[in-house]
């Protein structure tokens, strides 16, 4: 629900398996300060209820990034099974090779790490998700 009827907003809403069926379902908000993740990965979400942002069940990794022009980074995926789909909120940016502009999406797998270069300034959110389950 957008609470501003006066402003525009644009949702993104993600699905994702949870590791067990029948796990009691939970719902969780947090909001992101305007310099989150200033040039490099901000986790927003893990498994671990004690790691910073929210938590679900599943072994997944969620991401976010603002980069300036230029900015090269390296991602580690923390599980080796996992892939990412990276997702470009705003900007362009060039990830495991591919260049890709504001809401392109891309599947990364089969690797333990890839490069994601701004191209411009950018906001960009990685997901880590179990491949096989």
């Amino acid at each position: 629900m957008n609470p501003n009827p006066d402003q525009d907003v644009k949702f993104l809403q993600i699905w994702v398996f949870p590791r067990e069926k029948n796990v009691t379902p939970r719902y969780q908000q947090i909001t992101l300060a305007n310099d989150i993740a200033q040039q490099d990965f901000q986790q927003i979400l893990s498994p671990n209820p004690d790691d910073e942002g929210v938590w679900i069940h599943q072994d997944a990794w969620f991401s976010l990034a603002k980069f300036s022009d230029g900015l090269k980074k390296t991602y580690q995926l923390k599980q080796a099974d996992n892939g990412v789909y990276a997702f470009v909120i705003e900007g362009r940016a060039k990830i495991a090779g591919q260049e890709l502009a504001t809401r392109d999406g891309l599947g990364i797998w089969e690797t333990d790490n890839f490069t994601v270069e701004s191209i411009g300034n950018s906001e960009i959110l990685l997901m880590e998700v179990p491949m096989n389950f």
